[in-house]
């Protein structure tokens, strides 16, 4: 009796710890108290209890897992029903040929997004859906703690060989036997498929010969598997989780294995690509990921064109090798891979996915309990009366699951977008603050300005305290784009708004320079400000011109990307021409920062000085671009890569070495200062007037370096757009320096941010994370670093808007002059507070309205169709615009302090020693 009671005590205690590793099967385990328990099962004992409880025996014991990241399934499968094209026939033979003997079934297995590696890997492991969050830890990868296959495979003490990207390495620590992981980075030598497609897209000659390397790898794969089948020797699992696509490395010792049972390949893809072979965003081809199952055996149901989504891989994979679906798995199994079962075993599949999903739902629907739902059938007890599996009562039964599985899998989908609501409106309280905050002090700033303009200086038509159309024009243009917000269309398509509004905005600038001239007459208007007047009308225009070819440089936007526009053309009219645009264009940005810093009134040996400073980086980056004229991957070359670092330096050390020596170079007082020669004013009388003509040399010396930086970072194309902003960023500054219209500097910090904002678009960014470039992210780069490579894609992606915020250092230093030099009682704090008023708080309060506003929309709209594919993405790029405001604004503030601290220091140093000379 005592050795009976003790071996049903012994069942149970195990039963009771295996209970709380299949909670994510049955909804009426409560066993959190027992968790640390589980390790006294040994990992075989833990294996056959739970196939003996699930009632449905493992079909397979090893599982060569591939992922080929990037790959879009239309190049295996075809799309629409119909079969890939020749071409890509012709470069994976083999797999083709396993799809037409039945010993390969393919899914479209589309993807979430957002559509970038490393959620994909999470998603495919654990069946979950992540968030939006996950693109800013993709290149910072950090282990998954969430229930997932790895983890089961381990538990149930399977031996993990690991091959490839070591993401899967940093996602799951400790968990493989043996791993040859490289960094994704060395790869870029190796060119992989997703690297082919980030340099020369869907079309490149390169992709074909990567798609026969990876038809070659699964032929090899499938051939040991066959040999394996032949032998029918037993052994260990090995699962083989390497991105093909990233990695050189494979060696036929990997699969030499012996089964029990069968050997399973499955090769998968993380995410698609769009033409131009990126990823990241919404689209059909960029969440077209591939699931193709590779076996021994034919498979009955052999259609190879078949949808499903690719959190349907975790469930699927879990009961075709006998553990756990991952608890937060929101999958439905792949039905078609289980067709070689009997009647009943199917059924069972179906119950077991049916239990998670429903324990899954409860967790949601706390009103959802026991009394609705029977959670004491089905806990994997098999002996009682067989059920009936045949005839219209199996088809009603499969259907009825079928239908549960897919509302339930859509529901729990849905639900990933539910946030704690308090925390949500917490935080937009604590933005509206912010908001109103910076509104106050921009009302208080303009206040005070127009109280001391209209003190100092005589306005017969008290025209400071008045409103202009293109004042209005400014805060219009806010109020349209947070309109525009709540359309998803108008989100995708926001670079029409960014376009016609900035056009619109120097229009009306246009109309009054023009009236201006005509409402003053010949004896009113002197001769010499009819011409500065005409020049203003050119610089405009010039303004206009360069807008107009942005705007068709790039069909940005979601729905009309098809369309031709000048890079297409280009792009199609091959390398040579885009090379010889971007010497073009190198020439031209340098012709403008000659043509901007000549006039200034610098001393020969102060503009010789900045010449030779950036004389060896340009000659440096004129060599690269030629290196480039007949290599497309040149740039990875050590040589190359040596090279760019140097230019990183140079750049750098010459931005900084401008900002520390010019405010101790540049005189105190000058007969003919810089910023009355920008401003065509008169002199100024201050003892401290070189501060901003300091300000004007530091704000040319950060735009000649951030411009030489985008022609090295900027894809080729991209070159003709660079030159063209900084054309309409200078351009804007001179038509503000002067001519007494009378415009408020408000009105200037607006127009350069809209050009800012423009620019971005016209560079062939949008609201997806499709156009992010990340290829370039890479240049010079010699080690994997997420940091550098972070920065670089963040100044790849906001070249414009901050191109735009530092030359706010050139646009202050030709204004208020006059308005400083008048006042009797200003000091340095005044003069700095003057300076930096309106081109930090402009921005700043700007994109607070839009940040504000959009994040209120985002909490409206979380349960949107589209919330995942436009409303997630375009908060990413606020939030991301958001940083680059805040860095330019910083970067502006910084050195206008440092710049005024040093001139306060040389003019107490200057009083003193005049002090000291009068005494003697």
């Amino acid at each position: 009796m005592r050795k009976r009671t003790n071996t049903h005590g012994r069942k149970l205690a195990l039963f009771t710890v295996l209970a709380v590793w299949l909670e994510s099967f049955y909804p009426g385990f409560d066993s959190t108290d027992l968790a640390p328990n589980a390790s006294v099962l040994p990992p075989e004992k833990l294996k056959s209890l739970y196939q003996e409880l699930s009632g449905v025996r493992p079909l397979f014991d090893r599982l060569i897992l591939m992922v080929i990241d990037g790959l879009p399934a239309e190049f295996v499968i075809g799309k629409d029903g119909k079969p890939p094209t020749e071409i890509l026939k012709k470069a994976m033979p083999y797999t083709q040929s396993l799809l037409a003997k039945g010993l390969a079934i393919g899914y479209h297995a589309k993807a979430a997004p957002p559509t970038v590696t490393m959620p994909r890997l999470k998603a495919m492991v654990s069946g979950a859906v992540g968030g939006f969050l996950d693109v800013a830890t993709n290149f910072n990868t950090q282990a998954f703690l969430d229930d997932n296959l790895i983890a089961q495979f381990l538990r149930i003490g399977w031996k993990m060989v690991m091959l490839g990207d070591e993401t899967w390495l940093k996602l799951f620590p400790g968990m493989f036997a043996r791993h040859d992981g490289v960094s994704s980075f060395f790869i870029l030598h190796y060119l992989g498929l997703d690297h082919v497609g980030h340099i020369g897209g869907r079309n490149s000659n390169l992709m074909g010969p990567k798609l026969m390397e990876m038809d070659e790898v699964i032929k090899r794969i499938h051939s040991s598997i066959m040999q394996t089948q032949e032998t029918k020797q037993r052994g260990t699992l090995l699962v083989r989780a390497a991105l093909f696509s990233s990695s050189g490395f494979w060696r036929r010792s990997d699969i030499s294995m012996n089964a029990p049972f069968f050997c399973f390949d499955m090769v998968v893809s993380d995410h698609g690509m769009t033409e131009g072979g990126n990823h990241g965003g919404s689209s059909y081809e960029e969440t077209d990921s591939l699931a193709l199952f590779v076996s021994a055996q034919r498979f009955s149901d052999s259609e190879s064109r078949k949808e499903a989504y690719q959190v349907d891989v975790a469930s699927t994979l879990a009961l075709l090798f006998g553990v756990p679906i991952p608890k937060n798995n929101i999958g439905t199994v792949m039905v078609d891979v289980f067709t070689s079962l009997e009647d009943e075993q199917q059924l069972r599949i179906l119950e077991l996915n049916s239990w998670q999903l429903l324990r899954l739902l409860q967790t949601h629907l706390n009103e959802l309990g026991c009394g609705r739902f029977s959670c004491k059938s089905g806990r994997g007890q098999n002996d009682g009366p067989e059920r009936s599996v045949y005839g219209d009562d199996y088809r009603s039964a499969v259907l009825a699951y079928l239908e549960f599985l897919g509302t339930t899998s859509k529901w729990l989908a849905s639900r990933s977008t539910d946030k704690p609501i308090g925390l949500l409106v917490s935080g937009i309280a604590a933005m509206l603050l912010s908001c109103l905050g910076l509104m106050s002090l921009t009302f208080l700033f303009t206040r005070e300005v127009n109280f001391k303009g209209s003190r100092d200086i005589s306005h017969t038509d008290n025209n400071i305290w008045k409103w202009h159309l293109e004042e209005n024009f400014v805060l219009a243009v806010i109020f349209i784009l947070i309109l525009s917000m709540g359309s998803s269309s108008m989100i995708e398509e926001e670079q029409y708004i960014w376009h016609y509004m900035t056009s619109s905005l120097y229009l009306i600038l246009l109309r009054k320079t023009i009236q201006s001239m005509k409402n003053g007459s010949t004896l009113t208007l002197a001769a010499e400000q009819r011409k500065i007047r005409s020049h203003h009308i050119y610089y405009i225009v010039a303004v206009l011109i360069s807008g107009r070819i942005l705007r068709g440089w790039h069909q940005g936007g979601v729905n009309w990307s098809y369309l031709p526009d000048i890079a297409k053309l280009l792009e199609q009219a091959g390398t040579a021409h885009i090379k010889s645009l971007q010497l073009l264009s190198l020439v031209l940005v340098i012709t403008i920062c000659l043509a901007v810093l000549l006039p200034l009134g610098l001393r020969r040996r102060v503009s010789m000085l900045l010449v030779l400073v950036y004389l060896f980086p340009v000659l440096l980056i004129l060599k690269q671009i030629l290196r480039l004229q007949d290599s497309t991957f040149g740039s990875s070359s050590i040589g190359s890569t040596t090279m760019i670092q140097i230019i990183y330096a140079f750049l750098g050390t010459s931005s900084v070495g401008i900002l520390l020596g010019t405010p101790w170079l540049i005189p105190l007082q000058n007969s003919k200062t810089l910023s009355s020669e920008v401003s065509h004013e008169s002199p100024s009388k201050l003892p401290f007037d070189g501060f901003k003509d300091s300000l004007c040399v530091i704000g040319w010396g950060y735009m000649f370096s951030w411009c030489l930086l985008q022609m090295l970072l900027q894809q080729p194309i991209n070159s003709v757009p660079v030159s063209l902003l900084l054309l309409q960023v200078v351009a804007t500054i001179r038509y503000f320096s002067g001519g007494n219209l009378h415009h408020k500097q408000l009105v200037e910090v607006a127009a350069l941010y809209y050009v800012g904002m423009t620019g971005h678009f016209g560079l062939g960014n949008t609201n997806t994370l499709a156009t992010v470039d990340v290829a370039g992210a890479f240049i010079g780069i010699s080690s994997h670093s997420t940091i550098i490579s972070g920065i670089l894609m963040f100044i790849i992606t906001y070249a414009s808007p901050m191109l735009a915020l530092l030359s706010m250092l050139m646009g202050v230093s030709a204004n208020d002059v006059r308005t400083v030099s008048n006042s009797q009682d200003v000091d340095f704090g005044h003069l700095l507070k003057t300076t930096l008023g309106y081109p930090c708080l402009v921005p700043l309060g700007l994109n607070s309205i839009l940040l504000l506003a959009y994040t209120i929309v985002l909490l409206g709209m979380r349960n949107h169709l589209f919330i995942w594919s436009v409303f997630s993405p375009k908060f990413l790029y606020v939030c991301a615009t958001t940083v680059c405001v805040y860095v330019g604004v910083s970067i502006v503030a910084l050195t206008a302090t440092y710049t005024c601290i040093v001139f306060a220091t040389r003019s107490t140093l200057k009083g003193s020693s005049r002090d000291r000379s009068t005494e003697r």
